[in-house]
C-alpha cells in the first residue's frame, strides 16, 4: 500500500478528487496493473492488486446474491465489483470490493452512463480486508478518529455495511447498520466467525456460506 505525499499531491494538475471522479487519477499514480487508486480520508491511497483468497470471499458472497436474484421471483438486488463510489460531501472516492444496489436503480445508472455510483444508489457495501489495509476497512478504534472507509460509509449513510476482517486475530464477519451521518459513525453490529453461516436481514434475507474462509495468515 502506498499513501501519495503532500508533495505530490502538489504536482496534480487538479486535486485529487476532482481527478478520480473524471477516471484521470490513475494517469498520475505509478503503480502496477491492476492496484486500486482511491481517496480516503482526503488521502490518495494506492492498494496492490488483492490475491485469490481475497478475490475468491468477494466470489462467494455475489455467488449468493445473483444465486438469490436468478432463482427468486421479483428478488430485486443486483451486484457490482469494481466500479468506484464517489462520496460527493465527503470528498472521497471508494472502489468497494462490492456493492448491492436495487435493479432499478441499477440499470437507470447503466443507462445514463455513469462512470461511478453515488451513496444514495447503494444499498449495501462490502469490503474483504488484506494486510496491507486492513486499517482503510475496519471500525477505528482508540482516542484518535480515524477518517476511514468505515466512517466515510456510516458518513454518507450507506445502509448497510459487510466488513470480513481476514485478519488473525479477528477472522470474523462484521454487519454494520444503522448509520449517524453525523457521528460518521454506524451505531449497531452483527458478528459471525468464520465457518458460521452469515444471514443478511431483510432486504437481502439470504445466507452466505463462509466454510471456506481463512484470515490472511493460514
Amino acid at each position: 500500500m502506498k499513501v501519495l505525499s503532500d508533495e505530490e499531491v502538489s504536482l496534480l494538475p487538479d486535486t485529487p478528487y476532482n481527478l478520480w471522479v473524471r477516471g484521470e487519477l490513475d494517469d498520475y499514480v505509478d503503480a502496477p496493473e491492476g492496484s486500486r487508486v482511491e481517496i480516503i480520508g482526503g488521502k490518495v491511497v494506492v492498494s496492490p492488486p488483492p490475491g485469490l483468497p481475497h478475490n475468491a470471499i468477494a466470489g462467494d458472497i455475489n455467488y449468493h446474491l445473483v444465486r438469490a436474484h436468478v432463482l427468486g421471483t421479483g428478488y430485486p438486488w443486483k451486484t457490482d465489483q469494481g466500479t468506484g463510489m464517489s462520496l460527493v460531501g465527503i470528498g472521497d472516492g471508494y472502489v468497494p470490493d462490492l456493492m448491492v444496489i436495487d435493479e432499478e436503480v441499477y440499470l437507470a445508472a447503466r443507462r445514463a452512463g455513469v462512470r461511478t455510483v453515488v451513496p444514495d444508489q447503494v444499498e449495501l457495501v462490502v469490503e474483504v480486508t488484506s494486510s496491507s489495509n486492513a486499517k482503510h476497512d475496519q471500525q477505528p478504534t482508540g482516542r484518535g478518529r480515524r477518517n476511514n472507509k468505515w466512517n466515510g460509509y456510516a458518513g454518507a449513510e450507506i445502509p448497510y455495511y459487510l466488513l470480513v476482517d481476514r485478519s488473525p486475530k479477528v477472522a470474523r464477519s462484521i454487519l454494520y447498520s444503522i448509520p449517524d451521518q453525523t457521528l460518521g459513525a454506524y451505531l449497531h453490529q452483527e458478528s459471525w466467525t468464520f465457518g458460521e453461516p452469515i444471514h443478511l436481514p431483510d432486504p437481502f434475507d439470504i445466507d452466505i456460506d463462509t466454510t471456506e474462509w481463512r484470515s490472511w495468515d493460514q
